[in-house]
C-alpha cells in the first residue's frame, strides 16, 4: 500500500502532549519530504489538535526549531531537491524555503471538528479509556468509513477501544516510545477485527519512519508495559520487605542502585518510574488490573500520589521530582513517605550503610554507558563474565540483584506463555530497543539458580 493513499489529510489528537509532539514532528518531517518529492498532493495537511492554544503555540515553536535542525542535517538532500531553483543559492535560503513549505502543511486548532474528512488519525490523548473512547466516538461522525485510526495507547486493549467507538476494524495500536522522535521502537498491536489494509499501512508507515516494529498481541499493557509494570511492582515489594531494617527511603535507594548498577541498566527502576510518571504508572496499573486476572496494584504508589508526588517531565524535558529528587537530571535525595520530605543522599547515614551492602561489585563489571559502545559479541562476552562472577557473590546487593534478574526473566516468560508476546525474541526486542537494556530478560547470560 502506498503511503500517499492515506496522507492527504492526517489528524493528530493530543498533538501538543509529550508523545503527541514527537509524533507530530515525525509525521511533519515525513510529509514534508514526500511533498518535496512530489509524492503528496500539494493541498495535503497535518491537522494538529489539542485543548490549549498556549500548548499549540509551544508545539509550533518546537516543530519549527526541530525542522530547522533536520534541514541543516540534510542540507545535501535540499541542494539536490532545489537544484533547478535559481533563486535559491545559499544553504540558508534553501533551509528557509524548506521550513516555509513544511510549516504550510500544519493546521493548529483546538477544535476536534477540524479532523473532518481526515484520511488518517493518530490518537495520542492521555492514557485514560474514557477520554480516548470519547474522542474516537466523536471522530467517527467526522470522517468516512475509509479513515484509518492509530492509537498510541501503551496499555488499553485495542479491541476495547474498537468496540466502544464502533470502529469496525479500522483501528490499530501504534505505540511509540518516549521520545517518539528519538526512540526507534514501535509496538504494533492488531485488534481481533483489524482490517488487513490497516495493518499493512501501519507496517509501511513504520518502515518509512525508520522504526523497529515489534508486534504485540492485544492484551492490556502489551509487551513493554507488561514487563515494566510487573518489574516495578517487584521492586516495590522488595522495598516493603526491606523498609523495617533500612527505612523506606533507604530501601528505595537500595533497589534503585541494584537495578541500575548491579543489573547494568541505563537507570534504576525508581528513576524509570519517575521518568514515566508515577501517575502514569498508576493509570497503566489500573488498566491492567481491570483487564487481567492478576492482583496488580500498589498501596505505596497510591500513597505517593496522595501526597502529590507524581514525577514525569516539565515541558522542557527536565525531570520532575518523584520517588527521587533531581538536580541536573541526577538523583540527589529520596522522598520518605513516612517523614513526608525528601532526604538528601548526604544527610542520612542509612544511605552509606545501604551502599556498603552493594559492594564489592563482581569482577568484570562495567557501567551501562561503557558497554553500550561495545560490539554485540564483545558486550555479551563481558556481560556473561560479569554475571557468572555476580552469581558467586553472597552479599545482600548480589542476592537482591540475582533474585531481581530471575524475576525479570520470569516476567518475560510469562508474557510469552500468556500469549502477550509471540516469542522470547519479541520480548527481548522491546526491552532492548524500547528501554535501552543491554540484554533481554530471557537470556543465557547467567545461571538460573535462585539464592
Amino acid at each position: 500500500m502506498n503511503l500517499n493513499s492515506k496522507m492527504n489529510k492526517v489528524a493528530i489528537i493530543g498533538a501538543a502532549g509529550k508523545m503527541g509532539s514527537g509524533i507530530s514532528l515525525l509525521l511533519l518531517n515525513l510529509m514534508s519530504n514526500m511533498k518535496l518529492k512530489k509524492e503528496l498532493p500539494s493541498n495535503s495537511s497535518l491537522v494538529l489538535i489539542d485543548i490549549s492554544d498556549e500548548a499549540l503555540s509551544g508545539l509550533y515553536q518546537y516543530l519549527r526549531t526541530q525542522m530547522v535542525k533536520l534541514a541543516e542535517k540534510n542540507i545535501n538532500f535540499l541542494r539536490e531537491t532545489y537544484a533547478d531553483r535559481s533563486d535559491l543559492v545559499e544553504n540558508g535560503e534553501m533551509i528557509d524555503e524548506f521550513i516555509s513549505e513544511s510549516l504550510s502543511i500544519i493546521r493548529l486548532t483546538t477544535a476536534l471538528e477540524a479532523a473532518k474528512n481526515a484520511t488518517m488519525v493518530f490518537e495520542a490523548a492521555t492514557e485514560n479509556m474514557d477520554i480516548k473512547s470519547t474522542i474516537l466516538n466523536n471522530l467517527c461522525s467526522l470522517v468516512d468509513t475509509n479513515c484509518f485510526f492509530y492509537t498510541n495507547t501503551s496499555s488499553i486493549p485495542i479491541s476495547t477501544l474498537e468496540n466502544i467507538a464502533t470502529l469496525k476494524g479500522r483501528i490499530m495500536g501504534f505505540h511509540f516510545y518516549n521520545p517518539p522522535s528519538v526512540q526507534k521502537l514501535v509496538e504494533v498491536i492488531k485488534a481481533q477485527n483489524t482490517r488487513a489494509e490497516v495493518n499493512e499501512f501501519a507496517l509501511e508507515l513504520g518502515k518509512s519512519l525508520k522504526k523497529i516494529l515489534v508486534p504485540s498481541n492485544d492484551v492490556a499493557g502489551f509487551i513493554g508495559n507488561g514487563h515494566f509494570i510487573r518489574d516495578g511492582l517487584y521492586a516495590i515489594s522488595e522495598v516493603l520487605r526491606l523498609q523495617n531494617e533500612y527505612t523506606i527511603h533507604g530501601a528505595i535507594h537500595m533497589l534503585n542502585r541494584v537495578s541500575q548498577d548491579l543489573m547494568i541498566r541505563p537507570m534504576g527502576i525508581f528513576q524509570l518510574i519517575d521518568y514515566v510518571g508515577i501517575d502514569v504508572f498508576q493509570l497503566i496499573l489500573k488498566v491492567m488490573n481491570q483487564s487481567l486476572n492478576e492482583n496488580l496494584q500498589s498501596a505505596l504508589i497510591d500513597r505517593y500520589l496522595a501526597k502529590e508526588i507524581k514525577g514525569g517531565q516539565f515541558s522542557n524535558g527536565q525531570q520532575k521530582d518523584g520517588f527521587l529528587k533531581y538536580e541536573k537530571g541526577n538523583p540527589v535525595a529520596v522522598y520518605s513517605i513516612d517523614e513526608d520530605r525528601y532526604i538528601s543522599l548526604n544527610e542520612d547515614r542509612i544511605f552509606k550503610i545501604v551502599d556498603e551492602k552493594l559492594y564489592p561489585l563482581a569482577d568484570g563489571h562495567s557501567p551501562w554507558k561503557n558497554l553500550l559502545t561495545c560490539s554485540t559479541s564483545d558486550r555479551d562476552q563481558k556481560l556473561n563474565t560479569y554475571f557468572k562472577n555476580l552469581w558467586n557473590q553472597n552479599h545482600l546487593g548480589a542476592k537482591l540483584a540475582k533474585n531481581y534478574l530471575l524475576r525479570s526473566e520470569s516476567i518475560g516468560k510469562h508474557l510469552v506463555d500468556s500469549k502477550v508476546a509471540n516469542n522470547a525474541e519479541d520480548v527481548n526486542a522491546v526491552l532492548v530497543n524500547g528501554f535501552y537494556h543491554l540484554y533481554g530478560p530471557i537470556n543465557n547470560l547467567f545461571p538460573k539458580e535462585k539464592n
